[in-house]
């Protein structure tokens, strides 16, 4: 599938502070991000390893946080903030982008709403959305504003056998008032948040969920697609058909959590992947040969789709991987596997212009192409940046 629509190019004018232009000058240009999100977890990167945060910022530009209700707040009233709020800003001192996950969800909620009546359990989860965007509101700006909704209000493995607060909520007030209530208070303060409604279901029901949200003017900006693919890549036909349903709805598509295993598959007749537990699920030879050719196919995919806008990898390595699967793209050792040597080859280039020397015309102008995003050029006592965006033919940046 051809990535070809994601170039672009733009006359830029250089000039000095002053507005004079910079003829005949010699430059280099650089590019810095991929406006297209290319993101991973990063839920231990801030605190690990330093050869796993340098394999990390070699690749991704994308962060997805971790604010289940559950870790974040577990006694009431003594929320984890200091923690979350250095990780973040660990990422954004980075230049990385950054996403919470999720605002609202009835897995890993804290329990002791369960044990409340249903009036004060939901004036606390609509507190608790009010807060975290508030609280990382000019650092965290894009949530995962609810998630799972198809299944939320008929959720029922908890093993404590309390009834789950956020299952009985949602059943009560239904699903698309459920989304209303955390869009509702996510946009409360004024902040505007970037907000993605996000599910593991690709079927007739989130369709329809989304279509109802819809036309009952609750209005989101991003529909979530997870694809933990434990049990095989599910093929290009399969997701351009995805992409194609949900494109429909005229927004942007998020594939949010996406994983590819590098050793034995999942069985096939194994319907929740929770349900799949092994002692040891070890990365063999043959699977991360099979999942750097998967990990490419998956991507140029996706790129290729011209309505998906981000696409998150859900787990960087083995050594805290979900369900214990193989999936990351870096061993338990750190070493990167054959899938992270692929993927970066793509993303960091053949989709990406490293340091280029350029030099400017009579008029201080030069011609920069690539990949819609951010770059910066420079001379050996100054630099700019210009976002290369197809809306934006020319520009004129001033170095300093």
């Amino acid at each position: 599938m051809s990535v070809e629509h994601r170039r672009t190019s733009a006359v830029v004018t250089l000039t000095t502070l002053t507005g004079e232009p910079l003829a005949h000058t010699d430059v280099t240009v650089q590019q810095r991000r991929h406006a297209f999100e290319f993101g991973c977890s990063g839920f231990e990167v801030a605190a690990a390893d330093p050869q796993l945060q340098d394999l990390w910022l070699g690749l991704f530009d994308t962060a997805t946080l971790p604010f289940y209700w559950g870790r974040y707040e577990p006694e009431r009233g003594r929320p984890r903030r200091e923690h979350l709020e250095t990780s973040a800003r660990w990422f954004a001192d980075r230049g990385v982008r950054l996403k919470g996950h999720p605002l609202v969800w009835h897995t890993v909620k804290a329990p002791w709403v369960d044990q409340l009546p249903m009036a004060d359990a939901e004036e606390l989860l609509r507190a608790r959305i009010r807060r975290e965007v508030a609280d990382f509101a000019g650092l965290i700006d894009t949530w995962d504003v609810i998630n799972e909704v198809v299944i939320m209000p008929r959720f029922t493995n908890e093993p404590d056998g309390v009834p789950n607060a956020i299952t009985r909520l949602c059943a009560n007030k239904g699903r698309v008032e459920m989304v209303r209530l955390a869009v509702d208070e996510a946009r409360s303060l004024g902040s505007l948040p970037r907000l993605v409604l996000n599910d593991f279901d690709l079927g007739p029901e989130y369709e329809q969920l989304i279509a109802d949200i819809l036309d009952a003017g609750v209005q989101i900006d991003a529909i979530g697609l997870q694809s933990h693919m434990h049990q095989g890549f599910r093929g290009a036909d399969q997701l351009l058909d995805v992409c194609d349903r949900f494109a429909r709805f005229g927004l942007p598509l998020h594939w949010t959590e996406t994983t590819l295993v590098s050793g034995d598959l999942m069985p096939a007749e194994i319907d929740d992947l929770n349900d799949y537990v092994v002692g040891d699920w070890p990365s063999t030879v043959a699977g991360e040969q099979r999942q750097a050719e998967d990990v490419v196919a998956h991507y140029t995919t996706l790129v290729g789709h011209p309505a998906v806008q981000s696409i998150t990898y859900w787990g960087m390595g083995d050594a805290h991987a979900w369900l214990g699967a193989p999936a990351g793209l870096v061993r338990a050792d750190n070493t990167p596997k054959p899938a992270y040597v692929a993927l970066r080859d793509m993303i960091r280039g053949e989709w990406w212009l490293d340091e280029t020397p350029a030099r400017t015309d009579d008029q201080g102008r030069l011609e920069i192409g690539g990949f819609a995003g951010t770059y910066e050029i420079g001379t050996p006592t100054a630099t700019a940046t210009v976002e290369l965006t197809h809306a934006t033919p020319s520009d004129t940046v001033a170095l300093a």
